[in-house]
Parts: C-alpha cells; sequence; structure tokens
C-alpha cells in the first residue's frame, strides 16, 4: 500500500425521518390549563409546516397540535417526536431520530408523565392514562427516587379495604358456620353493607373513575371490567337490602346479598395494583444506577485559585483539577499531569487505561493513581452519560412492532368479554338452578374480573424496559424497541473494517535497512520529518519512536507532494518517506515490503541524501477481542461481508486473517449506503456496523445499524445500537439480549393469551354442568391480579440473563 496523504471526499449524510403505528397522540393539558381558553397558534409536532389558529388535529398524522410557542423549547418537541415514533426497523426504514437528552428538572419546572403502555400519552403532573388506566410515571427519571404518590395512595387504600373487608367476609361465609345464631341475618347484612360499601365506593373509587373514563372515551380496558363488576354486584346488594321486595326468593328468607365479593375484589384489585406499581417502579432502577455514576461536584481552576462548584455550574472550557480517587465530572481532554483512569462503567475492562495530555477523559469514569488538570469539552446533556441516559430512556419508552398484535387484541377483547358476560346472564337466568339471578350474577361477574386485559397490554412494554436497562448496564445502547425487535431476524452482518474491525489507529511494526543502514538511525530522521505532519500514519511512526525512546532532531525545509508522502531536512540529511512515485530504487525495497503488504500492512519506502535505505512498516492493528466476536457470530450462521474503502490486497489480507470470505473493497464514502441497499434489495437483513462520518447514510440505511462508542457522533446517531465499549464483542451480547426479549415478550403474550382463554369460559359456567365447579367473583379477581403480577415478574427476569452466554442457535 502506497503511502499517500490525500484526504479523499468523506459523506457526511444523515438521515432522518419517522413513522407512526397509527395512534393518535393524546396531549392532556394539566389541571391549571382546563380553564384556559384555547386560542393562539397551534402547530404539529411532526409536521411543523401545519399551523392553524386554535387547537385541532393534524391532517397528516391525525396527532393534537401544540401551542407554537412550545417549538422554542428544542428538548420538549424532541421528546414528543421520540415518544410518538415507532421504527419499523426494516428495509431501510430504520432512521434516526436524535434523542431526547435529560436534564434534571428542578425550580417550578413541570414533571411530564407519560404512559409506559401507551407512550404518546403526555401530561402535566401524575394522573392515569385515558387509553388503558394506568398510573402515568414520569418521562425523566431523576437521581432521586421520587416519591411514588400513587403506590403510596394505593397502599393507604389498600390497609383501608383489608381492614374492612375481613370482618365483611366472616360475616357473609359465617351463615355457613353456625353464626347466624349469634349474629341475626338482618344485622349481618346492614353490617356488610355498612363495611363493604367505603371499600367499593371509597377504596375502589380510582378504579371507578377510571372505568367511567374509559366508557367516555370509548377506550375500554381493565378497569372498565373491574368497575361494571363491582358496581353491578354493590348496586344489587344494596337494591336488595333496602327493598328486599325488589328480587324474588324463598319465603322465609331474604335474596342473596353479595357485598363480600364486591369487598374483596376491590382489595384484591388493590393488592394487584400495589405490586404492579412496586415492580414497574424497578425499571427506573437501570437509569437512575447510571446517573448515581456522575459526581455532584468539581474543581474549578481560575488563574492560581481552585474553587469547588456544582457541577451544573460547569461550562466549556473550564479547566478542571481531579484528584487520584475522584469521578472525572465530566467529558473533557487532559492538559496537564499523567494518571491511570478506570473506564470499565463504559467499556467493561477492568484494566485502567493510562491517560495524559491530549487524551479524552469521560464524565463519571474513576481516576486512579494520579492527579490531572483537564479542559471541560462537552457538560450536561452533551455528555456521553447523559447520552447513555438518554438512550436507555428513549428505548424504554418506546414501542415493538410485536405490541402491535396486542393493541389489536385489546381493541376488540373488552366489548367481546362485556358481551360474553351479559350472554352468561342471561344462559343462566334461563338454564340455571335456584336463586337463578343470584347464579346469574355471579358468574357474569367472574366474567367480567378474570377477563382483565392488563396483562396482555403489559406483555411487551414490561419486557422492553427490562430489556433496555439490562443492555445498558452491559454498554449496549438500544434506541428504541423496533431495533431490539428487528436485531433477531438479521441474517447479514456488514463490518466497516477501519474503527471497526480494527482499532482505527495505525501502530508502528517494524523497520527494515538495506546496505547496514542503521535501523535506529532511520527511524530517528523518519519520526523527526513526520513530527511535522499531521497525518495519522505519521503520527503512529512518531509515537512508536517515542516509545522507543528514539531521539528526535529539528526539521527544516518540509514539503509534502500530494499523493507521494513527505521531504525535509534532518539533522544535515535531506530526508524522503513515502512511496514509488516519490522514492526510486532497483527493487530491493518493494522486494522488503512485499511480504508486509501482502499481510494487508503499510511498507513506506525511505531515502536519505537521494539513497534509498530501508522501509517503516506501519498497520493499524486488529482490535482483541474481533475474532472471537465473529467466530460466536459465524457459529450463528449470519453472512459476514466487510466494506472498506482500502484497496482490495490490504482488504482480502485482513479478511483472510479474520475468516471473512466476503469482501467489498476500494468502495468510496458514498457507495457504502448503495452496498447496504442492495443486499436489501435482494431479501436480505442487513446489520451495519461502523464508526465514522462516512459510515452514517450506511448505517441509517441498514435494517440495524450497530455504531462503534467510540467514532463519531453521527455515526451514533444515526445507528439504532451504539457499543459503548467499540467492541464487536457487544454485537454478540446485543444478539443475546434481543432473543431473550422477544422470548420474554412471546412467553408474556402466550400467557396473556391462554390465560383468557381458559379464565373466562371457566368464569362463565362450562365446568358446572358436568363437574359442578363454578369459579366465585373473587376467586376470579385474585387470578386477575396474578395474571398481571405473573406477566411484570416474568419481565424482570431480563435483567438477570447472561450476555455472555451463546446465543440460542435454534
Amino acid at each position: 500500500m502506497s503511502h499517500e496523504r490525500s484526504t479523499g471526499s468523506e459523506a457526511d449524510a444523515h438521515k432522518s425521518s419517522s413513522c407512526h403505528d397509527g395512534a393518535s397522540e393524546v396531549e392532556l393539558k394539566s389541571q391549571s390549563d382546563d380553564a384556559t381558553e384555547v386560542t393562539g397558534l397551534y402547530t404539529c409536532p411532526m409536521h411543523p409546516q401545519i399551523s392553524q389558529d386554535g387547537s385541532g388535529s393534524c391532517p397528516i398524522c391525525h396527532m393534537t397540535l401544540m401551542p407554537a410557542e412550545r417549538e422554542a423549547n428544542g428538548r420538549e418537541m424532541e421528546a414528543v417526536r421520540a415518544a410518538s415514533c415507532c421504527h419499523s426497523g426494516q428495509n431501510g426504514d430504520d432512521k434516526s431520530i436524535k434523542p431526547n437528552i435529560p436534564s434534571v428538572r428542578g425550580g417550578g419546572d413541570t414533571v411530564v408523565y407519560t404512559c409506559p403502555m401507551h407512550p404518546q400519552v403526555r401530561q402535566a403532573g401524575p394522573g392515569s392514562c385515558p387509553i388503558c388506566g394506568m398510573a402515568l410515571e414520569p418521562e425523566l427519571i431523576t437521581l432521586e427516587t421520587p416519591e411514588n404518590h400513587e403506590l403510596k395512595d394505593m397502599s393507604r387504600r389498600l390497609w383501608v379495604a383489608t381492614a374492612l373487608s375481613l370482618p365483611v367476609a366472616v360475616l357473609a361465609m359465617g351463615a355457613h358456620f353456625g353464626l347466624s345464631k349469634y349474629i341475626p341475618d338482618g344485622i349481618s347484612v346492614w353490617t356488610q353493607m355498612i363495611l363493604a360499601t367505603p371499600v367499593a365506593i371509597g377504596c375502589g373509587w380510582p378504579f371507578l373513575v377510571r372505568g367511567w373514563e374509559s366508557l367516555k372515551t370509548r377506550h375500554f380496558n381493565m378497569f372498565t371490567l373491574i368497575a361494571l363488576g363491582v358496581l353491578v354486584a354493590w348496586v344489587y346488594s344494596v337494591v336488595a337490602v333496602l327493598v328486599p321486595g325488589a328480587f324474588p326468593h324463598p319465603m322465609g328468607m331474604g335474596p342473596e346479598v353479595y357485598f363480600e365479593a364486591t369487598a374483596v375484589i376491590t382489595t384484591l384489585v388493590l393488592v394487584g395494583q400495589v405490586l404492579e406499581l412496586k415492580a414497574r417502579a424497578q425499571t427506573g432502577n437501570a437509569i437512575r444506577a447510571l446517573l448515581k455514576l456522575a459526581p455532584a461536584t468539581a474543581h474549578r481552576l481560575t488563574g492560581e485559585d481552585e474553587e469547588t462548584v456544582d457541577l451544573d455550574q460547569v461550562v466549556v472550557g473550564d479547566l478542571l483539577r481531579v484528584r487520584p480517587g475522584e469521578k472525572i465530572p465530566t467529558d473533557g481532554e487532559v492538559t496537564e499531569g499523567t494518571s491511570h483512569v478506570d473506564e470499565s462503567m463504559l467499556t467493561g475492562e477492568a484494566m485502567p487505561a493510562s491517560k495524559g495530555p491530549g487524551d479524552k477523559v469521560t464524565g463519571a469514569t474513576l481516576n486512579q493513581s494520579g492527579g490531572f488538570v483537564m479542559k471541560a469539552t462537552r457538560v450536561g446533556r452533551d455528555t456521553l452519560l447523559a447520552q447513555i441516559v438518554a438512550r436507555v430512556g428513549q428505548a424504554q419508552r418506546s414501542r415493538a412492532p410485536i405490541q402491535r398484535i396486542a393493541d389489536i387484541v385489546s381493541g376488540y377483547f373488552v366489548p367481546a368479554v362485556i358481551a360474553v358476560s351479559l350472554a352468561t346472564f342471561f344462559v343462566w337466568m334461563v338454564f340455571g338452578p335456584e336463586p337463578k339471578l343470584g347464579y346469574a350474577i355471579l358468574n357474569a361477574i367472574a366474567v367480567l374480573i378474570i377477563a382483565c386485559p392488563c396483562a396482555l397490554g403489559l406483555a411487551t412494554p414490561m419486557s422492553i424496559m427490562a430489556g433496555t436497562g439490562r443492555a445498558a448496564k452491559a454498554g449496549i445502547l438500544v434506541r428504541d424497541a423496533a431495533v431490539l425487535e428487528a436485531f433477531e431476524s438479521i441474517d447479514t452482518l456488514v463490518f466497516d473494517k477501519t474503527g471497526t474491525l480494527t482499532e482505527g489507529r495505525p501502530k508502528l511494526i517494524d523497520v527494515k535497512t538495506i546496505d547496514g543502514f542503521d535501523a535506529g538511525r532511520l527511524l530517528s530522521l523518519a519520526a523527526s520529518l513526520e513530527a511535522v505532519s499531521e497525518h495519522p500514519i505519521a503520527d503512529a511512526i512518531v509515537k512508536g519512536a517515542k516509545e522507543k525512546e528514539a531521539r528526535l532532531f529539528s526539521v527544516s525545509g518540509f514539503t509534502a507532494p500530494s499523493g507521494k508522502g513527505v521531504t525535509g531536512q534532518v539533522d544535515g540529511a535531506d530526508i524522503a518517506l513515502g512511496n514509488a512515485a516519490l522514492i526510486s530504487e532497483d527493487g530491493r525495497l518493494a522486494a522488503l515490503a512485499q511480504p508486509y503488504r501482502d499481510n494487508g500492512q503499510t511498507a513506506i519506502y525511505a531515502s536519505v541524501n537521494g539513497k534509498p535505505v530501508g522501509i517503516i512498516v506501519v498497520a493499524d492493528p486488529i482490535k482483541s477481542s474481533t475474532l472471537a466476536a465473529l467466530t460466536a457470530l459465524k457459529g450463528e450462521h449470519l453472512r459476514l461481508v466487510m466494506l472498506t474503502g482500502d484497496n482490495g490486497i490490504t482488504a482480502k489480507a485482513v479478511a483472510k486473517d479474520l475468516g471473512i470470505d466476503e469482501v467489498e473493497a476500494d468502495v468510496l464514502p458514498e457507495g457504502k449506503a448503495d452496498v447496504i441497499e442492495r443486499l436489501i434489495t435482494a431479501g436480505r437483513k442487513v446489520a451495519m456496523a461502523g464508526d465514522g462520518v462516512n459510515d452514517a447514510p450506511a448505517l441509517a440505511s441498514a435494517t440495524v445499524g450497530i455504531a462503534m462508542g467510540n467514532g463519531t457522533d453521527i455515526a451514533m446517531e444515526s445507528a439504532g445500537i451504539t457499543l459503548v465499549k467499540g467492541d464487536l464483542g457487544g454485537i454478540v451480547r446485543a444478539r443475546v439480549l434481543s432473543r431473550a426479549v422477544m422470548r420474554n415478550i412471546k412467553q408474556n403474550l402466550i400467557f396473556a393469551f391462554a390465560y383468557n382463554l381458559i379464565g373466562v369460559p371457566i368464569a362463565a359456567g362450562v365446568l358446572y354442568p358436568a363437574f359442578g365447579l363454578l369459579l366465585s367473583p373473587i376467586l376470579a379477581s385474585a387470578a386477575m391480579a396474578f395474571s398481571s403480577v405473573s406477566v411484570i415478574g416474568n419481565s424482570l427476569r431480563i435483567r438477570s440473563v447472561d450476555l455472555d452466554a451463546l446465543p440460542d442457535r435454534k
């Protein structure tokens, strides 16, 4: 390979688009806005060209329009775009969306709450989702664990409901154990009504409100069924107590009452809500653990003075002192001193990295052995840690395409259950034993209660939240759920060579001379000349010379003939370093260079005073983890392709060492995306791994783009997955995680579907004719709560998945 100095062109393309899952944006107003007249200019967050006087919906995407003045808040608009967008992740439609970078809001700033099942629902302050009725969660997770008002309220209601429900259950069951001898039936039913009413109407008030809201908005959900079941039982029982003659009953006996069903059902629903809220709160622990990595303060230098300031007061350009044992406050560059930094929180490597002047350091990593001064280059939401937190939060709020199955089923499920419940009531009224009305009411209520769609709705989002949090701990940033789902089906992996398969930083390999010229002398002369150049190969020679403690000299008359090399005067000699176009020789240098070139290494000719004296060999070493990762991926029967702008000889030499059979060499930056699109057109599902600006179009075009975390920002923004460590082993781990999450989602969906397919007929009484078995509403309520908690518990198992295990190859 020739030692060329031409830079070549680079493509700086970054595609961005968005798509919708068909659901319209539900933008709720805060309570303070309820009385505000809707006037002024409104615009669409997805299509800013749409504007009108007053609120409404977008004629393009049907999202709720927003006040135009909110467009000034870029972060909020990005949050809306991220929350309302569903990426297909296939056929090149998986485009980049800039993540909503979080900041800890304080003072009078309003906290935005969103629904984990319907991220398009956003409102100022806590509340419940108008679609599914679930409690909303803070959109931005802060370092401090916030007080969970919903959990606190539900817990308080649970304790009250439990205290009141126990005596109701004892009184109701007491008739079967002779308690009526001591407490007359008349006193018992009145006591049950007095105790059960605060439970059903008071403690269960949130469920009744949510059920009523679901009827008004026609978004039927679990609370529709719960509210109907509890109210029917309670109203019937109250009427039976107050107007006994309204219902037929045997002489000498009052009509059956079901206060224990209303009280115990409400209590069990509260148990389920408390357990669910506690489990859901754990999904934010991954983000909170990341936030805790950052220090709270920094030591800022101002001239000769040093002051300790809060981290949010640090600005770009500040000089900061970092002492041994302290965490690095923000992203920056070392200006003075040397140290070793533990970067395991980013890279997973236990070995500390050596840092000196000019080296980059990352906020939240741990300084170990020495103190140094650094200049802040990124602060606040621009730091790598903030971007990691943003990417995790965005992914946790996204929706996987498989979620559409649950959405479609849920849309028909509740009306179908109500129809089944009504049919159950009439069948028991016509064909059931006496008392027919009692059996009809109990079984109809059991159908309503057991057929709760909550487990179905939680199946996907809980797995996604747990999976993306687990990925973040392993240094894998997943942009959204669609990417995680698409990655499981990838059959072709395309790798950029430089910086992805290789280190991306050339290193000095060897110095060979002829005619007895001293190799150390040649290295000193060459390094002195290259010290004036800014070429990456020049940097490799200079660093290699310093490591060998070679002496450097001053340089004069430096020139860099385009595409040929460099020349100059060093220590009284005319030195030339370059290719055959710059240095004429008799074939001996070419013979020295050939074995290195056959191995994909760069051999640079050297001459002193016009006489060829030797070669200097430089190479971009393969990453230590690359070969093992490729071996694991080949075991997956994936098609591996290396994509590079290098010449065919170099590319094939590297590919041979790595066991890659397919090579696309001499590809210009703008041609990389064409290669990806050609593979996709041929029916392949392609993942592209790269790190440079010129990889961005290809990353955006791929089914799944994978960016190296040590690469450029635009590459990371164009990719669906970012490997913080920049290690291909992360691809193997991401594939393990993708399969684990999708398997978990399918388990949840199967469980939720099977639960309802089995539970509803049993609740309706299909086992009664043959076995005399009925499912009481109380047991139905317990089963309903158990189904939701089971789905959540199964989802949280993802947090313990071993990502270093070989992927399941079934």
